[in-house]
């Protein structure tokens, strides 16, 4: 997994640098998509999540769901249009889970994609992300992940 100013981010996402959020395609064609460690230090403690219902559609870059925390509303940003699929009920019970695990049970909505190829070609991965949220990092003057 690679690191940016202690923030991780695994070199096996898609991810989508100006919205701070991640994706991963899964075998059966749906696409994951959840918050980057570097949205949650943000944010700081999530304390609310309401995802877009099973069975509505997403456009590109429009909410997916919303988040709450301490410092910060607003919405997670989908990087692929699409329909949602699935929703994370572990995270809706316990929200506070989006920050301890991004990337593995903190995932926030699955979404039948309508046109990844069209889609993922925004999207960055492996070192070219990592060199974007390093710029992003820089120019939004944040010191790094706790």
């Amino acid at each position: 997994m690679a690191s940016v100013k202690n923030c991780n981010l695994p070199d096996d996402l898609h991810y989508s640098v100006e919205n701070n959020v991640w994706v991963r395609r899964e075998d059966d064609g749906t696409v994951t998509i959840g918050m980057t460690s570097y949205a949650c230090a943000l944010a700081g403690e999530v304390v609310a999540y309401t995802p877009k219902k099973v069975g509505r559609a997403v456009d590109l870059n429009k909410s997916a769901a919303t988040v709450e925390s301490g410092k910060w509303v607003g919405p997670v940003k989908s990087p692929v249009a699409g329909e949602v699929v699935a929703v994370n009920d572990g995270v809706a019970a316990s929200p506070k889970s989006i920050n301890a695990d991004p990337y593995g049970s903190g995932w926030l909505v699955k979404i039948k994609p309508a046109n990844w190829d069209a889609d993922s070609g925004a999207l960055v991965t492996g070192a070219a992300a990592m060199s974007a949220f390093e710029a992003k990092m820089a120019a939004d003057g944040f010191a790094g992940c706790p």
